[in-house]
């Protein structure tokens, strides 16, 4: 087959999807991470976006953004181990350390490369990653691109992953990689369970805080704040386009972890280094979640509005306690259709189908945002239970 073929056939199968109205990717929304976007001329609640605390459009968060490109340009022009580190990258990982309670932090230009260039770079022949099956992608290609074996575990199940420890060589060095918050179902990985497997063989843990950060936790720090287990994980990692507001992401864990990762990471060294502007958005994300946390228990006020009156019409809810609502629906045509009802409706949601869940797992995936109005999540929660009832799935 020429290159061109598969091109073309793949895109017969995608005009098929549209035709069906089953496509609901790279649709063009402006701003993206509003509560209330616009989409061809029409006005759409939105409740797809990670932007759960609405920093991305905070005034204080927009205004540091502004200052940065005033007093530093668009970019650094250059990778970080070169002439691509300002002071901004700098504090940022200062602070980043404090905000996870961990000695040093390191921030890659995307949150992808950071999962993919920590496992490759910590792990080598003769090691053992024990990764969750449903670990994030950025998780799944840090592991194809290491030279140890993989070993993977059913999800959450903690009788799997002692099974693969358990057959593990002794000596090997192995390290236990998990999402925090799993990004299409919301739920909590088992972290005080992988704890105790953890010390009883010898094991490492890597987290993946990326849907975490901002959102949960008494003051935002995430999973390992919820749990009460800070300083007990080796590495603690997470994005910048959740939460935080832009495009990046980091790695905490000790000092000499921090410097070899900068010196041996592949997608650190050879890729430009992520903008100074986004620096200070981070910044300026952090200090908001330091002093106004109203917008925390503003998301939790949101997030448990919708929630309960979702589960009070009928809704099939995965339990969750973060700001992601699994509404179950187990049939991928109904999925479809019920997003796409929805957005005719003037509310965005995302379906979430084959291969991201088991095909009898397809789901309506909502995200909440702190900055939407109680207007706009009642709603939001009438037009579901309109299409819902239509669909027969209340």
């Amino acid at each position: 087959m020429a290159l061109s073929d598969k091109c073309r056939e793949f895109n017969a199968s995608i005009d098929s999807l549209k035709a069906a109205n089953q496509f609901f990717y790279l649709r063009q929304f402006d701003p993206a991470a509003s509560p209330v976007v616009t989409m061809d001329g029409r006005k759409l609640i939105m409740l797809g976006s990670n932007n759960y605390l609405g920093l991305a459009t905070h005034p204080r968060v927009v205004e540091a953004t502004v200052r940065a490109l005033e007093e530093y340009g668009t970019g650094a022009c250059s990778s970080r181990v070169l002439t691509g580190t300002t002071s901004l990258h700098n504090r940022l990982e200062r602070k980043l350390a404090e905000f996870k309670g961990m000695e040093a932090a390191v921030v890659f230009s995307t949150g992808f490369m950071t999962m993919m260039g920590t496992i490759s770079a910590m792990t080598e022949e003769g090691d053992v990653v024990l990764s969750d099956e449903f670990n994030h992608a950025s998780i799944v290609e840090g592991c194809r691109l290491t030279g140890a074996e993989v070993k993977v575990y059913k999800h959450n199940d903690m009788a799997s992953l002692e099974e693969g420890l358990a057959e593990c060589d002794a000596s090997s060095d192995k390290l236990i990689v998990t999402d925090g918050v799993f990004s299409m179902k919301g739920t909590l990985g088992n972290l005080p369970g992988i704890k105790k497997l953890a010390d009883r063989f010898g094991a490492s843990i890597m987290i993946d805080d990326a849907h975490g950060t901002g959102t949960i936790g008494a003051t935002g720090r995430g999973t390992l704040e919820y749990f009460d287990m800070e300083g007990q994980i080796d590495f603690v990692c997470g994005t910048f386009s959740k939460s935080l507001g832009t495009i990046g992401g980091f790695t905490a864990s000790t000092r000499e972890v921090v410097s070899y990762l900068k010196l041996r990471s592949r997608p650190f060294i050879f890729s430009a280094s992520p903008t100074p502007s986004s620096m200070a958005t981070v910044l300026a994300c952090l200090e908001v979640i330091d002093e106004e946390p109203e917008l925390i228990k503003k998301l939790g006020k949101n997030t448990d509005f919708l929630r309960e009156g979702l589960s009070e019409a009928g809704f099939s809810l995965e339990p969750t306690v973060t700001p992601i609502i699994p509404i179950l629906v187990g049939d991928e045509e109904k999925t479809f259709l019920m997003a796409g009802g929805l957005e005719d409706e003037g509310v965005i949601v995302n379906p979430v189908v084959s291969p991201a869940v088991p095909k009898e797992g397809s789901l309506i995936r909502v995200s909440m945002m702190a900055s939407l109005e109680n207007a706009d999540l009642q709603k939001a929660l009438d037009k579901f239970k309109l299409v819902g009832g239509r669909l027969g799935l209340i």
